[in-house]
């Protein structure tokens, strides 16, 4: 018997797919990664609540392709790890992540990043990136460890990995020491506060967004605590006075005059979601930054 299949029963795949070809020409790979975390742990199940979440969202919007298939989209299941290992876990990373010419990486905490970007940019060159976040992520270390959801962008900085000329973070209201403030002013990081959104227009915000990043290949990465605790409780190191979700779909909607390589979207964390809002939004956010891939097709 043929027919409708309803959401529910969906495949729990990453918008209900059959695809997993890893020669496809866009990639989704969970990486369920969580020991680089300095408050909540449980990242590792974002993936998970991702995928499940992501069959609520479809082609019905405008700014959504209306089949996936257009774009030769796959999930290719989870990367490996190797456990409790922070520094073979991201080696392994970014080996998996060399193997996919355009790949979406489902976190797991935000260091994942770091070998994500590595994997990119032995393909690419340097990189310029749009970061979603409330935290810079410039710390030298935290709380001792080197390798850390804090200190990613600090080592692809120092790396080479990212042109911190044409990175801009957006959404950014967390403590930080006036040290790596300035350090990361000093290296010529844009920096956007949350509050500048919330006075401002998401068309403004985009425009410097653009202006930033220019025509070079650039990697987008979401935190998911860059959007508000009211939108996205689910998360492990949540800061007020953030992004609200219409802000977030205004501004990803706009970037399709970028050369995006990759995308990652990171710290959805279900153990403290309320109704699947922070997943859903995660998922969402995924499903926008291909909608942005199937308008530079057409």
């Amino acid at each position: 018997m043929t027919g409708f299949t309803p959401t529910f029963a969906q495949r729990e795949t990453m918008f209900g797919t059959e695809n997993r070809a890893p020669d496809a020409a866009y990639c989704l790979a969970g990486i369920p990664y969580d020991i680089g975390t300095t408050n909540r742990a449980g990242t590792r199940e974002g993936p998970a609540a991702v995928r499940l979440a992501s069959r609520m969202v479809g082609g019905s919007y405008p700014d959504l392709p209306d089949d996936l298939n257009q774009l030769d989209f796959a999930d290719i299941g989870n990367f490996g790890l190797v456990l409790g290992d922070i520094p073979q876990s991201l080696a392994l990373i970014e080996q998996q992540a060399g193997q996919f010419d355009h790949l979406i990486s489902i976190g797991g905490d935000h260091t994942i990043s770091l070998p994500l970007l590595r994997a990119a940019a032995k393909k690419h060159g340097p990189l310029g990136l749009v970061h979603f976040d409330a935290h810079v992520d410039t710390w030298p270390e935290n709380y001792g460890q080197v390798f850390s959801h804090g200190s990613n962008f600090y080592h692809a900085i120092n790396e080479g990995i990212v042109d911190p000329q044409r990175m801009i973070q957006i959404g950014i209201r967390c403590r930080v020491a006036p040290a790596v403030w300035q350090w990361t002013l000093d290296q010529g990081v844009t920096i956007i506060s949350a509050e500048d959104v919330h006075m401002s227009s998401p068309a403004a915000i985009v425009d410097r967004i653009n202006t930033v990043v220019g025509a070079g290949k650039t990697y987008l990465t979401f935190d998911i605590d860059g959007l508000d605790p009211a939108f996205a409780p689910g998360t492990g190191t949540p800061e007020i006075g953030g992004l609200h979700t219409w802000q977030a779909r205004a501004i990803m909607t706009r970037l399709a005059d970028i050369d995006f390589v990759g995308m990652d979207l990171v710290e959805v964390m279900p153990s403290q979601d309320i109704g699947e809002i922070t997943a859903l939004a995660g998922a969402t956010m995924i499903a926008f930054y291909l909608g942005l891939q199937r308008r530079r097709l057409v």
